[in-house]
C-alpha cells in the first residue's frame, strides 16, 4: 500500500485546485470546461489488434493528468475489457456470442483497470473503477447511489475510470438495450455529473460527409448546430472488429448528450494533445453544442419526474440558505413533510407560506426525515441506525426555482 506524504503528486493537485479557487474568488478568467468526460474506443485503445495500446493509453492519461493539475474535473469511459481478455486468453476469433464476450471482459477487465491504475500513478493520481448497466441508471436507487459516488470522486481529486459491465449486462451485449461500445453510457454519465464537454475519441477524426474508408471525397464537418435526418444519415450503422459501436451509435450519443446541456465533440484520438485542445476551446474534429443549456435541462427533467405532492416543508433560515448561499438542504431547516416519497425520489420544497423554493432528489424516505427534522446532522446515524449522508437534499441534486 502507497501511504501519503506531502511531496506526494497527489497533495500537489489538491492544493493547485485550491488555487484555482482563490482565482476564481478573485475575478480571474477560468477555462471554459472544468468537468469533462472522455470517452475511448477500443480500436483507439488497441490500435486495432488483439492487446492495449500502452503508448497509446500513456498519451491520453497524460492529458487528463495534465488538465488534472490544472484544476478540471475529468472522467474517462474506456472501452478495452473485451479486448484484453482476449489477449490474456490468446482467443483471436471474433465472437457475438454472450458467453463468450462475458468470459472475455471478466478476465480483461481487471488488466484494464491496471494499465489505467499504473499510467496515472506516475502522476500520483488515484483512480477508482465504475462498472455500470442501463439497469443501474434506470433506478433511482441506482442513479442517486451512482451521481453521488461520481461527484465525490471528483471532489476528492480520484478519476473515475467507467465502463459497462459486460460480465452482467447480458441484454446489451446481446443487441437488445445496448449502449453500444459505451457510447451511450458516455451521454448518460455526462448527464449525470452535469459535465461540460463529453470528448468521444476514436480513430476517426470526427463526421464526415460520406464513409471516409470508402470514399476519398469525404469531407469532415466540423461543427453541427443541431442534428437532423440529414445529419443523422451520415453515419451508418457499423459492427468494428473489435468494438461494438460505430458513427450511427456516436450521433444517438450526441443526440442525448446535447439535450442535456453538454456540448459534445467526435474526435480523432491520435490527434496531438487533442483533449487538453479541446478543453481549451480549440475547435478539432466536429463539434456539437450543446441544444440548451444544462441547469435547464436538469429543471427540466426534475420538474417532468417530480410528484407535487411529495413535499419538504422548510423554515426561513434554510430558503436563506438555499437561495442566497447555494447550500445543501439539512435536517434542522426542515419542518414537515407532505406525501410520502422514498430515497432517491424528486421532492417539491417549499417555504414557510408554501411557495415553491427548490425541487430535488431526497437522500431519505419521508418518514425518515421526519425522525431527523430540526436534528442536528451528527444525530442522523443514532436515530435512524443508518446514514445516507448529512444532507436532506444535497445542492448537487437540487435545482433552485423561485
Amino acid at each position: 500500500m502507497r501511504y501519503c506524504n506531502l511531496k506526494d503528486p497527489t497533495f500537489r493537485y489538491k492544493k493547485m485546485s485550491l488555487n484555482q479557487q482563490n482565482s476564481s474568488a478573485s475575478g480571474q478568467s477560468q477555462p471554459k470546461y472544468n468537468r469533462i468526460v472522455v470517452k475511448a474506443g477500443t480500436t483507439l485503445l488497441t490500435g486495432g489488434t488483439d492487446r492495449l495500446d500502452l503508448e497509446m493509453m500513456s498519451s491520453l492519461v497524460g492529458q487528463v493528468a495534465r488538465l488534472q493539475f490544472q484544476g478540471r474535473q475529468m472522467m474517462i469511459v474506456s472501452s478495452g475489457a473485451v479486448a484484453a481478455g482476449r489477449k490474456v486468453l490468446e482467443y483471436t476469433k471474433q465472437s457475438r456470442d454472450v458467453p463468450v464476450r462475458q468470459i472475455l471482459a471478466a478476465v480483461g477487465q481487471g488488466r484494464l483497470l491496471q494499465a489505467y491504475e499504473q499510467l496515472f500513478d506516475r502522476h500520483g493520481i488515484p483512480v477508482a473503477q465504475a462498472l455500470l448497466t442501463r439497469r443501474d441508471l434506470s433506478d433511482r436507487h441506482g442513479y442517486l447511489n451512482i451521481r453521488n459516488t461520481l461527484l465525490g470522486l471528483l471532489a476528492a481529486g480520484v478519476i473515475p475510470i467507467i465502463n459497462e459491465n459486460d460480465v452482467v449486462a447480458v441484454d446489451e451485449l446481446s443487441g437488445g438495450e445496448v449502449f453500444g461500445d459505451n457510447d451511450t453510457l458516455s451521454a448518460m454519465v455526462a448527464n449525470i455529473v452535469d459535465a461540460d464537454l463529453l470528448v468521444m475519441l476514436g480513430e476517426v477524426e470526427g463526421l464526415y460527409t460520406r464513409d471516409p474508408h470508402l470514399d476519398p471525397d469525404a469531407k469532415l464537418i466540423p461543427k453541427v448546430e443541431r442534428l437532423n435526418d440529414e445529419v443523422g444519415a451520415m453515419g451508418g450503422p457499423s459492427w468494428s472488429d473489435m468494438g461494438r459501436g460505430g458513427m450511427a451509435t456516436k450521433l444517438e450519443a450526441v443526440k442525448r448528450a446535447t439535450a442535456s446541456g453538454v456540448d459534445t465533440v467526435i474526435a480523432g484520438g491520435r490527434t496531438s494533445n487533442a483533449i487538453v485542445r479541446l478543453a481549451d476551446g480549440e475547435s478539432l474534429g466536429t463539434q456539437f453544442p450543446a441544444a440548451t443549456t444544462r441547469l435547464e435541462s436538469r429543471k427540466r427533467w426534475m420538474l417532468s419526474h417530480m410528484d407535487e405532492s411529495d413535499t419538504i416543508v422548510i423554515d426561513q433560515g434554510a430558503v436563506r440558505a438555499l437561495v442566497s448561499h447555494n447550500r445543501s438542504l439539512l435536517p434542522p431547516g426542515v419542518v414537515e413533510t407532505l406525501g410520502e416519497f422514498k430515497r432517491g425520489d424528486i421532492v417539491s420544497i417549499v417555504g414557510p407560506d408554501r411557495g415553491q423554493i427548490a425541487c430535488g432528489i431526497t437522500n431519505y424516505d419521508s418518514d425518515e426525515i421526519d425522525k431527523i427534522r430540526q436534528m442536528q446532522s451528527t444525530e442522523i446515524n443514532d436515530t435512524l441506525g443508518h446514514h445516507y449522508g448529512d444532507e436532506v437534499v444535497h445542492r448537487d441534486n437540487m435545482v433552485i426555482l423561485s
